[in-house]
C-alpha cells in the first residue's frame, strides 16, 4: 500500500524537470532521489519514470500514480483540516477589522467573550469606518454594513439590516413639513462619509409604486464617524439615514422620530468579508464568524 509520503514525493518528482530538480526540492542529494524512485517502482512491480539524458517523463502509469494521488493528497489535507476545526482550542492571532460605532456596541462584546472562551487566541479589534483590505498584512474579517462595491473578497451575511431617515422632535418641530424626497432641499441634512460612499446622493424606492428616487443633498454637517453623526442628529441639527441597529432604541423611545414612511432606503445588510472559501480558512476565522451569526441573530430576535 502507498504511503502518503510516498505519493508526496513521487507528485515532487513529477513536477520536477529532472532528478537534480526533484532532488533540490526536497533538500536531498540526486543518488537518494533515485534510489527512492527505485524502491518505489520495484514496490509496485511498474516502471513510474522515464529517464531521458536531460529530463524525465513519466510513463502511464506514473500520470495515473500523479494524477489520483494528488487527488488523495488533497483529500487527506481537507481530512486534517476538518479535524483542527473540531478541536475546542483555538490560538494564534485573530484580527478584526470594524466600524466604529457596530463594532464598539456589538462585535466588542462578542470578541471578548471569544476570547474568554479560548484563552490561547489573541484578538485584534481595530475600529474604523473607512476599512480597508490590506495585501501586506491583511485581517482575518473585516465586519462591513452598507451597499458593497465589486469586490474579490467572499462576502458572508451577518445580520439583515434597514436604514431609516430619521431627524429628532426638536428639529421638526420647527421644521417644515417632508412629503417627498425633493422636500429634502429644503432642510437641514446631515452626511455621514464613509465606505467612499457618495454621500451627497440619497436614494429612496416608493413602496407602492417602486419607483427609485434620488436627491442630490446639501449637508449642513458632515462626518466620517456615525456615531458623531447620530449625536447631532440627536441635539436637533438635522436629518440623518441611520441603520436599523444603531436607532431602535431611540425610536422605541421617540428620541428619533422616522420621515418619509411611504419610501425606504437601500438596505445595509451587515456583512463579513474574508479572502478564501470557508474549507481554505483557519478554524479561528470560521468558528468566530459562526458565533457572530449566532449572537446577532439573538439580539435581532430580542428586539
Amino acid at each position: 500500500m502507498l504511503s502518503s509520503q510516498e505519493i508526496a514525493f513521487f507528485i515532487t518528482l513529477a513536477q520536477s524537470k529532472s532528478l537534480a530538480a526533484a532532488a533540490r526540492k526536497l533538500n536531498v542529494t540526486p543518488p537518494s532521489v533515485s534510489q527512492r524512485l527505485q524502491a518505489l517502482e520495484q514496490k509496485l512491480n511498474v516502471k513510474l519514470v522515464e529517464r531521458g539524458t536531460r529530463a524525465i517523463s513519466l510513463t502511464s502509469e506514473g500520470e495515473l500514480i500523479f494524477e489520483e494521488g494528488r487527488q488523495v493528497l488533497q483529500q487527506i489535507e481537507l481530512l486534517e483540516e476538518k479535524v483542527q476545526q473540531n478541536k475546542l482550542a483555538l490560538s494564534g492571532k485573530l484580527r478584526i477589522i470594524a466600524p466604529v460605532g457596530y463594532g464598539t456596541e456589538r462585535i466588542a462584546p462578542i470578541a471578548a467573550q471569544f476570547q474568554k472562551e479560548h484563552p490561547d487566541l489573541t484578538i485584534d479589534l481595530h475600529l474604523s469606518d473607512a476599512p480597508s483590505w490590506s495585501q501586506i498584512d491583511p485581517p482575518d474579517i473585516i465586519i462591513f454594513i452598507g451597499q458593497l462595491k465589486d469586490s474579490s473578497l467572499k462576502r458572508i451575511l451577518l445580520s439583515e439590516n434597514k436604514r431609516f431617515l430619521v431627524a429628532s422632535p426638536t428639529y421638526l418641530a420647527t421644521a417644515d413639513t417632508i412629503r417627498t424626497p425633493h422636500d429634502l432641499l429644503q432642510h437641514q441634512c446631515i452626511a455621514l462619509n464613509e465606505n467612499d460612499d457618495d454621500l451627497t446622493m440619497w436614494k429612496f424606492t416608493h413602496n407602492a409604486t417602486g419607483e427609485d428616487v434620488s436627491v442630490r443633498i446639501t449637508p449642513s454637517l458632515t462626518s466620517n464617524i456615525g456615531p458623531v453623526v447620530k449625536h447631532w442628529a440627536l441635539a436637533g441639527y438635522g436629518i440623518i439615514q441611520r441603520s436599523e441597529w444603531d436607532i431602535v432604541e431611540d425610536l422605541k423611545t421617540g428620541r428619533l422620530v422616522k420621515l418619509l414612511p411611504d419610501y425606504k432606503l437601500p438596505n445595509a445588510n451587515i456583512v463579513a468579508l474574508v479572502s478564501s472559501t470557508q474549507e481554505k480558512r483557519p478554524a479561528k476565522v470560521n468558528r468566530f464568524i459562526d458565533r457572530l451569526k449566532r449572537s446577532l441573530s439573538q439580539r435581532n430576535d430580542a428586539h
